[in-house]
């Protein structure tokens, strides 16, 4: 979908991504990464006090699933104008888009608006991360694109570690008001240190099969979406709620299929299964991580700084296990990796079931978090490798796109099942809570007994996966 080799590549050169050629490109560049997923990590810790304020209860897991859902439209449609047009009408876009879902959200009389406005965050984000990558193509010569990637995905741990806390205190301090709107200050000064570097960026050399396969990709990512959303909305309607639901579920993952590797909702060794273990994986973890502070605050008095706090020691868990898994290398095979990590990511969800049905101390959901941090760092780290390993040169722009996509909508979707679960039962009380660890830890325990058809059965090969 995205061309990484345009004509107009820079030259090779000594220079480093910090030397006066590209320093306020890199710092610019990273310091929008870095608010975006700010925006996406931070906000988990400061919705329990948004949600009280605005009276928000029944809309709190579409504040999560919606931007998600929006985020596959905008990665979608943000590589297909930047492949025809070049990046610099669609960043200036994107950030656009991000601007205005942070002004619409810091803003926010009601809850309805709140979610408006993240809808509005999560188009442009997910549109801003994809049209970067190709600036950096377009910008950066080919020897250097190694150390600014490594830079980004610093953009994403950094907020994970110090984001929740952060905004706990803002929240504290002044407004949770003041955790959109101080972002978009700083959203316009990153765009200024970037703006240099893209005069002269045209259109690049769209891939062959792009004025094929693009638009439809678009077509289906919208639907799956829609239906997503569709879902935060249905389940109130009398009579039908329930039957509403369930096509909703069924028009996501009838959407979603061409936008997988075949036989991924099937669960088909190698290829397609490591894609559905990112799906499952972000849907276990993140279906629990977005209800723990909730649990914090509502059960247990915590302020948003300290719930924020209880989410930076998983962060710090993934971190670390994300480094030992790098340092063990093949001694760690990636399906043993695989495997330990979404066990972790179960046996992590347990004690926050446990919590929120006996009221058991919070030290005791706090340190199951962290058990499920370290999962996530042992776990993604080597999908990602088994998505370019079990890949060849023709597809594995698909499959890598695909990867994200099951990330994104496979915690989009149960966010949305979750909202509607936990608002079957009375706001705050311990069976919603409980209600939504158990959902989640169901999906962790499926996703563990399937997590070792990761590894291509003999004879099958493993670059052989055919694309929807």
């Amino acid at each position: 979908m995205i061309s990484t080799t345009p004509p107009d590549a820079p030259e090779k050169t000594s220079s480093g991504v910090l030397s006066r050629t590209f320093l306020w490109t890199t710092i610019g560049s990273f310091a929008l990464v870095f608010l975006a997923a700010f925006e996406s990590v931070a906000v988990t810790a400061v919705m329990p006090a948004v949600s009280a304020d605005l009276d928000g209860a029944r809309l709190y897991a579409a504040a999560f699933a919606g931007p998600l859902a929006t985020g596959v439209i905008g990665m979608v449609a943000g590589g297909m104008w930047a492949d025809r047009r070049g990046p610099v009408a669609p960043l200036y876009a994107s950030v656009a888009l991000f601007s205005v879902g942070l002004v619409v959200c810091g803003l926010a009389p009601s809850m309805e608006a709140l979610v408006a406005g993240r809808l509005l965050q999560g188009l442009g984000g997910g549109a801003l991360t994809v049209t970067l990558y190709v600036v950096v193509a377009r910008v950066y010569p080919e020897e250097l694109h190694p150390k600014i990637f490594a830079w980004f995905a610093a953009a994403w741990v950094v907020p994970a570690l110090v984001g929740p806390a952060a905004a706990g205190a803002v929240t504290d301090l002044l407004s949770w008001h003041w955790v959109f709107l101080g972002v978009v200050v700083l959203v316009a000064l990153a765009m200024l240190m970037v703006v240099p570097s893209l005069g002269g960026l045209g259109p690049g050399e769209p891939a062959a099969d792009d004025a094929g396969r693009g638009p439809r990709l678009l077509v289906w990512a919208t639907l799956a979406a829609l239906a997503v959303l569709a879902l935060n909305l249905v389940s109130e309607i009398p009579r039908v709620g329930g039957l509403l639901v369930l096509a909703s579920v069924a028009a996501t993952l009838v959407a979603v299929r061409p936008l997988l590797p075949a036989g991924t909702l099937r669960a088909r060794r190698g290829l397609p299964s490591v894609v559905l273990m990112r799906g499952m994986g972000a849907a276990a973890f993140f279906g629990a991580d977005v209800y723990l502070p909730y649990l914090f605050t509502e059960r247990y008095g915590f302020s948003p700084t300290l719930a924020g706090l209880t989410l930076t020691l998983g962060a710090l868990a993934w971190s670390g296990a994300s480094a030992v898994q790098g340092r063990l290398g093949e001694r760690l095979p990636h399906a043993l990796a695989v495997r330990i990590g979404m066990v972790l990511v179960f046996a992590a969800i347990l004690p926050a079931l446990l919590a929120a049905l006996l009221g058991l101390h919070p030290a005791v959901p706090i340190a199951g978090w962290t058990v499920g941090g370290a999962g996530m760092g042992l776990m993604y780290p080597r999908l990602s490798t088994l998505v370019l390993g079990l890949s060849t040169p023709a597809n594995r722009g698909f499959n890598s796109s695909a990867m994200s996509i099951a990330d994104s909508l496979g915690g989009a979707l149960t966010l949305a099942l979750a909202g509607i679960v936990f608002a079957s039962f009375a706001t705050g009380s311990a069976g919603g809570f409980a209600a939504v660890f158990a959902f989640a830890a169901l999906i962790g325990l499926v996703a563990a007994l399937l997590a070792h058809r990761v590894s291509p059965g003999t004879g099958n090969s493993p670059k052989s996966e055919v694309i929807s």
